[in-house]
């Protein structure tokens, strides 16, 4: 919201001697985000006046239209004399008058004007358009072409009102009433301790039988509507310069006396308007929802597809306009054929949630729906209505109907109750009954009670819906910087849990095997589960939606790292990094089984237990999972020899190294899931209180989901369940005793079926093996079908055996061995090879 200080003026006597930076501290001082203070015309000096066009020479011989004019300034140069310049623009005649800037004088940015030869001809001064004074935005973008009853040398700087001060307040979604002059001037005069001149505060006549008609169909996406008739406007009419003025330093672009009165009382009331050709609308004006397909043209002219949860405004042809977010082209008022003589102003109240998701949905963001969506004062519509028709009449030369319509829906006022130390409580300050009486009043309560204070919240505030509001209210009003600094006082014992400790032990361990941390947003578009190949019934696609996504595109929270590190494993290909591997260890989301309705916690006093358990169980399900991806070299080529690729290997590895941080058993086992590719997928599981799960998964990529997602080739992943992985474990990993003892080690190579995995015949080998198996590694597979046979494959196994209290016979090491062979024939096939 950009408000200009000479505006805000008219409503707070503001001391003369305060300047735009004073006025911003102040506000920021009391909640409101004033992001910068611009200076109007700043570096700007006379002279620079009215003239009057006198004669125009049109240059031939130039590369482009050069026009040598005399301009009567009047005594402004000093001379009387006409005042000869040079000027290319073409959107003046004689007799217009025009802004001129005459020799000695400086323009905004450093530009001094002086007498100078340009096209064989001397230009002493220019003729100014509004963006070489700083203006903004009129629409024209050539020569300011002045009303008629402005004299020549009227110091044009006051009458452009060129030097001001503009404030930039970033409104946050809960102050809505900021986004007009009246709230911002109601935070100025407290902040001042100043009285306000409130705008809205206007002698509105009755409502009577005499007025437009209007019906009301659905009175919970609009509760009031207020239609005003001007008759007899002027068509010829134009919008004054203080009122064009205004709206440009405001940042809107004039466009027509009509629809630039409408938008000055929207930016000073706060109240967004729409005015209607009356001799376009047919029959009476409605209000409902939408039919499933209907058409409308808006304002933009683009001719969008109505859904049943919009709200339009109707009649008797249909829709006429999007409530609450713009209006449609069949009741513009048409400002180029000068046609439209009566008016019908619409001042209307929607709901701001509905206006929200209309916007939304059609991508139609405008000044009205920005205000509604966060919440307009309902009671401001009759004066912003009358304010409306007041300034047509005065401006337009209109007469205002005697008909007044007024449709509302009944309501109460909204009343909080709330003990009068509440505010103390909150913010640890003793501020006393008085002051918290004094500051709610101040933002526009009425109170009433002694201990237990009964509080009216006045209509401009819909925010202000429980205690603490109002709690707030009293302390950003009495200073956020008063409060005191305290530190808290945690208890003593409480470190780190076992859940944090293993997150941070897998952290550093992926990190020291070579992968590079890689966190992202927690946020996914569904149609990537498609691009996954996940099953229909997968219940990774049961996510929890956000209410108000930060992204139109991704709505929903992950159930999976995998999207986020694919993702960025894809940008960092593009950008020529081609030797990749990324890790990131995160929560995931699961929508619970029931839904629960969250408790609202306390503020002035550390919630129970039962109520922090309340609150867990309406959360989804967090699990914290860790994932990698790896593409590319995994071990770099060079002079000490050749590199090695990564591979599916790799990724299933990563898992171990995580099983080894949590201290527990991985199994690791054939699988096939989602986007991993069939034959090069491992299934990870663990065993949690002798029951076993699978907690993840790890190997390659399938071609089909690279190719769709635009990845390398033979680029791998993995990701497992860190807290199964946890309960799994047997807690913190304890350090291995060291024996004296040497070790005696067996090599074995059995011969088993292709289809058998690894993990059943090392699984075999180490049961078989008992206690002296000190640790088991494959280091050899071959499958040579015209040694070993058809669909066979040889699996070698190197077996460490060591007693912690003697040295190791070959025999008993031999026996170990054996029976280890054996049990892996009985329960695989095994066959020892020879």
């Amino acid at each position: 919201m950009r408000v200009p200080l000479s505006w805000l003026r008219e409503y707070v006597d503001l001391p003369a001697t305060q300047t735009g930076r004073d006025v911003q501290a102040k506000l920021i001082s009391v909640g409101l985000e004033v992001e910068t203070v611009e200076q109007l015309g700043d570096g700007l000096k006379g002279p620079l006046v009215v003239g009057k066009v006198l004669t125009i020479e049109e240059l031939e011989g130039f590369k482009k239209p050069i026009r040598f004019c005399t301009v009567d300034v009047g005594q402004a140069n000093g001379t009387g004399e006409p005042q000869e310049i040079v000027c290319g623009a073409r959107n003046f005649a004689v007799g217009d008058k025009v802004v001129v800037v005459l020799p000695g004088a400086e323009l905004p940015g450093g530009f001094a004007i002086a007498a100078r030869k340009t096209y064989g001809k001397t230009s002493h001064g220019m003729i100014c358009s509004g963006d070489e004074l700083g203006m903004g935005d009129d629409g024209s973008h050539g020569i300011i072409v002045l009303p008629p009853e402005h004299e020549v040398g009227t110091d044009a700087i006051e009458l452009l009102q060129l030097v001001d001060e503009v404030l930039d307040i970033a409104v946050t979604p809960d102050r809505g009433y900021a986004l007009s002059i009246r709230g911002v001037a109601r935070e100025t005069a407290i902040a001042y301790g100043l009285p306000l001149r409130d705008p809205a505060l206007l002698d509105v006549p009755q409502p009577n039988a005499f007025g437009y008609p209007v019906q009301v169909a659905d009175p919970m996406g609009c509760d009031r509507f207020t239609a005003r008739t001007v008759t007899g406007l002027d068509p010829e009419a134009r919008s004054p310069l203080w009122l064009t003025r205004r709206l440009q330093k405001a940042g809107m672009r004039p466009i027509s006396l009509a629809v630039d009165i409408t938008n000055y009382v929207m930016l000073e009331l706060g109240q967004p308007l729409h005015a209607y050709d009356r001799s376009r609308v047919q029959g009476a004006i409605g209000v409902r929802r939408a039919e499933q397909g209907e058409k409308l043209t808006t304002l933009d002219g683009v001719t969008r597809t109505l859904d049943a949860q919009d709200l339009v405004i109707t009649d008797d042809r249909g829709p006429i306009g999007l409530a609450g977010v713009m209006g449609g082209a069949n009741t513009e008022i048409d400002d180029t054929e000068g046609t439209t003589t009566e008016v019908v102003v619409e001042a209307a109240h929607f709901d701001a949630l509905s206006i929200s998701r209309t916007a939304r949905r059609h991508k139609l963001a405008s000044e009205a729906s920005k205000r509604f969506e966060r919440g307009v004062d309902p009671q401001a519509a009759s004066a912003a209505a009358q304010r409306t028709v007041d300034l047509l009449v005065l401006l337009a030369g209109g007469t205002a109907d005697a008909g007044v319509t007024e449709v509302i829906a009944p309501s109460a006022p909204h009343t909080i109750t709330i003990p009068a130390d509440h505010p103390d409580k909150v913010a640890g300050v003793d501020y006393g009954r008085e002051t918290v009486v004094r500051r709610l009043q101040q933002v526009g309560c009425d109170v009433y009670g002694q201990d237990e204070l009964i509080v009216t919240v006045p209509s401009w505030r819909p925010d202000l819906t429980d205690p603490n509001d109002l709690a707030e209210e009293v302390i950003r009003l009495e200073g956020y910087e008063n409060l005191p600094s305290t530190l808290p006082k945690p208890p003593a014992g409480r470190g780190l849990t076992d859940r944090q400790r293993l997150h941070r032990r897998v952290g550093r361990a992926l990190a020291g095997a070579g992968y590079v941390e890689a966190p992202n947003y927690p946020f996914v578009g569904e149609h990537v589960f498609d691009q996954f190949g996940l099953a229909a019934d997968d219940p990774n696609r049961k996510v929890v939606k956000l209410v108000n996504p930060l992204s139109d595109e991704e709505p929903a929270l992950r159930t999976t790292l995998l999207p986020g590190l694919l993702g960025a494993l894809r940008r960092n290909d593009g950008r020529g990094s081609h030797d990749l591997a990324l890790f990131e260890t995160g929560l995931v989301f699961h929508p619970r089984e029931e839904l629960k309705i969250a408790v609202r916690l306390p503020v002035d006093r550390r919630p129970t237990d039962e109520e922090i358990a309340s609150l867990t169980e309406a959360l989804p399900l967090q699990p914290r999972h860790a994932a990698v991806v790896l593409t590319g070299a995994r071990e770099q080529a060079g002079w000490w020899g050749k590199g090695r690729p990564s591979d599916w290997a790799d990724a299933v590895e990563s898992a171990r190294v995580l099983a080894r941080e949590a201290g527990t058993e991985l199994l690791v086992r054939k699988g096939q899931y989602g986007p991993w590719h069939p034959g090069r997928c491992a299934e990870l599981a663990v065993v949690v209180e002798g029951v076993e799960q699978v907690i993840g998964y790890a190997g390659e990529l399938h071609p089909g989901v690279l190719k769709t997602l635009g990845l390398p080739a033979r680029t791998s992943a993995m990701e497992l369940d860190l807290d199964v992985l946890e309960s799994a474990s047997a807690g913190v990993p304890k350090g291995p005793k060291i024996s004296t003892f040497p070790v005696a080690t067996q090599d074995v190579a059995l011969v088993v079926d292709t289809a058998v995995p690894h993990a059943d015949v090392e699984a075999a080998l180490r049961e078989g093996a008992g206690e002296l198996l000190e640790s088991i590694r494959l280091f050899d597979v071959y499958d040579n079908a015209a040694q070993l046979g058809e669909g066979k494959k040889s699996l070698a196994y190197a077996l460490r055996f060591r007693a912690a209290d003697r040295t190791l016979t070959v025999d008993e090491a031999s026996a170990a061995r054996d029976a280890a062979v054996a049990l892996a024939a009985e329960r695989t096939g095994a066959v020892l090879r020879a």
